[in-house]
């Protein structure tokens, strides 16, 4: 009866003091008028059997106390209060594009650059609550690892099975660009973005990156592209008949391209140098494209004094029917 209760006078609860008190004066004090009969001698009465009356003979002022409880409760006005939120949204749809290419698992990030890529998008993944999110791939060329969905578990475990080497090696900006913008123009919502994170330069791929930014601006669809990888040459891994051997490869990202590319659909362009700052960019898009929520909130109070002084009213017409009948006591 107490789950998410709340009362409107708490305060007069206080007046449950009242019941250890007359619990006091009815074993100490009120003892001192039972009626008694004097005997010489008690041993007459010592194999008498206890009759059930004299075991209950307490039960209608235990039945009084627990009214007097009842009805301090009731006048406290116990509330039970039932809450919600009417939220409307204005959704946007996401498409993350990732480069998947053989440079890829350069380790100038921890511990390489796709794997940096795929933690930042699955925390980026996990804090947005009502957009559509799709995720695509390229390489060589680009395919659709998830199409667009709300169901975040099973985009991040399709994000967790990219590896590179999936398919031919390359750098096709371009396709992936144009693959999202498939995925995206049909939508209807009011918030179109596609964040493609790459590491190269464009040399492959039958669609030019520029011309495939013109198609997305067409749909109303805004590119934010990163560049990743460190200043200069980063360590990369290459397996020999002795294991792995590392050799420094020169960084080289077309960053005039991908500026071009977000400048033509009115997005940003970003350049990550090591792990954090690549988890600073997708902040900053994530704040930058956080979807509309309108939260209504109601409360509705729901009376519950009726039920304890019901409660109460009982106990006493127990506790008065037996006073006058079974545990009645003659003078």
């Amino acid at each position: 009866m107490l789950s998410n209760v709340t009362f409107a006078y708490p305060w007069v609860l206080f007046f449950l003091i009242l019941v250890p008190v007359m619990s006091i004066w009815y074993f100490y004090t009120g003892r001192k008028n039972q009626p008694s009969i004097n005997f010489s001698s008690t041993k007459i009465f010592e194999n008498l059997p206890v009759t059930w009356k004299e075991k209950f003979r307490h039960l209608p002022f235990i039945l009084r106390i627990l009214a007097v409880a009842l009805l301090i409760v009731a006048l406290a006005r116990p509330q039970n209060y039932s809450s919600g939120e009417n939220i409307s949204t204005e959704g946007i749809d996401i498409v993350m594009a990732l480069d998947i290419s053989g440079s890829m698992i350069s380790e100038d990030f921890k511990p390489n650059r796709v794997e940096a890529a795929k933690q930042v998008i699955r925390n980026f993944i996990k804090g947005r609550t009502s957009d559509r999110i799709g995720l695509v791939c390229f390489s060589h060329d680009a395919f659709t690892q998830c199409p667009m969905t709300v169901d975040y578990n099973v985009l991040i475990h399709l994000l967790d099975q990219i590896e590179p080497g999936m398919i031919p090696d390359g750098t096709a900006i371009g396709n992936g660009i144009a693959d999202a913008v498939n995925r995206l123009k049909d939508s209807k919502s009011k918030s179109k973005v596609i964040i493609l994170l790459t590491d190269g330069v464009n040399n492959a791929g039958e669609i030019d990156p520029l011309t495939a930014a013109e198609i997305a601006k067409t749909y109303g669809i805004r590119v934010y592209t990163v560049g990743v990888g460190t200043n200069g040459e980063a360590p990369y891994p290459v397996q020999t008949p002795f294991g792995i051997r590392y050799q420094m490869m020169p960084v080289e990202i077309d960053e005039g391209l991908l500026t071009q590319i977000a400048k033509i659909t009115g997005g940003q362009y970003f350049r990550a140098t090591d792990n954090h700052t690549l988890k600073e960019i997708y902040n900053k898009i994530d704040k930058l494209e956080k979807s509309k929520i309108e939260v209504t909130s109601y409360r509705h109070a729901e009376e519950l004094f009726y039920q304890w002084l019901l409660a109460a009213l009982i106990l006493l017409l127990i506790e008065e029917g037996l006073s006058k009948t079974v545990f009645r006591k003659l003078p």
